[in-house]
């Protein structure tokens, strides 16, 4: 099927043009390549806030960019509750934002000192909260209703709609979802072959699909039960293998890969002694999670056989309730969000050891950030 024939069966994309830049906190003096993306997630019009990072660290604005869709709120929080809203493709210079209040995705490009609104596609369900990519492949996570994932191609930097390619998850939730419930997070396991979700508390497990012959998934998903614990993110290990982190425990379990969509154990969980253990991030063999009821991040550690160990319970703390997370690709700087200060940013300094060291913040940025992704 030709490119063209694809983008009619698709039916579903827009092209729009550039947004003009808002004056927000932490305004640049001199234009620079932007580094580090914020997602508004407003509901009433969804934003991308593009920042340079500077020799130091810290952050300067540089851009603000409409995605052309509204941001959403899980019930009963004012953010997404989920990992992976924004996601970044550094190879092909694309940034993915995901619009909760109108069930779209929107496709910028980032070009030098600017970033650009190329497309806007409907995610192929209801209220999505996480997208991943791999390759050619793109999958979007709608943690609404039944719940679902959906596909699409990457062609050059034209994205389109997989026919056919969405698969119920068979979840009982409302849309939006509550914030217990909604699945968490879709990745890619690293090699490629399988797609994984977080159902959180919906169900309690992780669900995994086979990915075939041009991208399409298996018609159901292996569920791998993980007790009552809540799995909501992932990171992977250089070994290989699949790092979680439980909610209901505040605990970081580590799994291996198995055959036909199996996860075996590899440990008993370890909980860091903080609340609501939510996202995570591998940075240099090291893992920060962030601690949404305790308004910190804790540090572990993973041994090459996949047992964990907890380094640091609390590694730094970020004032209010913190969630997602991103680092540079160096591996100096750690960046996390929190709810505070109208929308803040917290920005650190991974130190040799591991350990975090605070180098400033970027209030203001809107109450209802969530979504970070960095370049």
């Amino acid at each position: 099927m030709s490119l063209i024939g694809l983008a009619a069966v698709g039916g579903l994309v827009a092209f729009v043009g550039p947004a003009q830049a808002a004056d927000l906190p932490g305004t640049a003096s001199a234009v620079q390549p932007p580094t580090v993306f914020v997602q508004t997630d407003n509901p009433a019009g969804n934003q991308v806030i593009a920042f340079a990072r500077q020799p130091d660290g810290q952050l300067s604005q540089e851009e603000v960019v409409s995605t052309g869709g509204l941001g959403g709120m899980a019930a009963g929080l004012n953010t997404l509750a989920s990992q992976g809203s924004l996601t970044y493709d550094p190879g092909r210079h694309l940034l993915f934002a995901l619009n909760a209040g109108s069930d779209t995705i929107s496709v910028l490009s980032v070009e030098e000192s600017n970033v650009r609104l190329d497309q806007v596609l409907g995610s192929g369900g209801e209220f999505p909260d996480s997208i991943a990519v791999h390759g050619n492949l793109v999958y979007v996570l709608n943690a609404g209703g039944a719940g679902s994932v959906s596909g699409f191609w990457i062609f050059g930097r034209f994205v389109v709609p997989i026919p056919g390619s969405t698969r119920s998850l068979g979840l009982d939730n409302a849309n939006p979802p509550n914030f217990h419930t909604g699945p968490g997070q879709v990745i890619f396991s690293p090699d490629g072959s399988e797609l994984l979700v977080s159902t959180k508390e919906s169900t309690n497990a992780i669900d995994v699909f086979q990915i075939g012959p041009l991208g399409y998934l298996s018609t159901a998903p292996t569920v791998n039960p993980d007790d009552s614990s809540g799995p909501f993110a992932f990171a992977t290990t250089p070994s290989g293998q699949l790092v979680v982190a439980e909610v209901a425990t505040s605990a970081l379990h580590t799994f291996s890969f198995g055959p036909d969509g199996t996860l075996t154990s590899l440990a008993a969980p370890v909980p860091d002694g903080q609340l609501a253990q939510c996202w995570v991030i591998a940075v240099d063999g090291l893992y920060y999670m962030a601690n949404a009821a305790s308004a910190d991040l804790s540090e572990y550690a993973v041994a090459a056989d996949g047992t964990p160990t907890l380094v640091a319970p609390v590694a730094a703390k970020t004032a209010t309730s913190s969630f997602d997370l991103t680092a540079s690709p160096d591996g100096k700087y750690l960046y996390a969000e929190a709810d505070g200060g109208g929308g803040t940013v917290f920005e650190f300094q991974i130190n040799s050891d591991g350990s975090l060291g605070p180098i400033g913040s970027v209030p203001g940025l809107g109450a209802d950030i969530e979504g970070i992704a960095a370049d």
